[in-house]
């Protein structure tokens, strides 16, 4: 499976976003992926599964636990397989964060001056 039908799926996004905080037991991601996505516990695992199977997570036994957490190897990839596009939105990320930058220092140039701090008046 391609990387990118791999995180096609908005599921299997959701399931990294939650371990991108870290090491997570399966139940954890079940019960929120469950609640957010109204699928059942053996489609969660599938789910897992694929992502396990695709390197793009990895599990670990604890007791009767499992943790899983994001293996980078496979997002790594697909970050640089996507590198040759990033000179088509890179510039106008560049550019907006210029013009946030202009807003808020047009901003505080036309705000109003604070009071005196030491209450002296003319």
């Amino acid at each position: 499976m391609h990387a990118f039908d791999v995180l096609g799926d908005p599921v299997r996004r959701r399931i990294l976003e939650l371990l991108a905080d870290g090491e997570q037991p399966s139940g954890a991601i079940s019960d929120v992926i469950r609640a957010e996505f109204g699928i059942t516990q053996p489609a969660v695992s599938q789910h897992l599964r694929v992502l396990r199977d695709n390197g793009f997570a990895s599990v670990r036994p604890e007791g009767a636990r499992r943790l899983y957490a994001v293996e980078a190897t496979a997002l790594r990839e697909a970050d640089d397989w996507l590198g040759q596009f990033r000179r088509f939105w890179t510039p106008h990320l560049n550019a907006l964060a210029t013009e946030v930058a202009r807003g808020k220092r047009q901003r505080r140039v036309a705000a109003p001056p604070d009071d005196d701090p030491r209450g002296a008046t003319e």
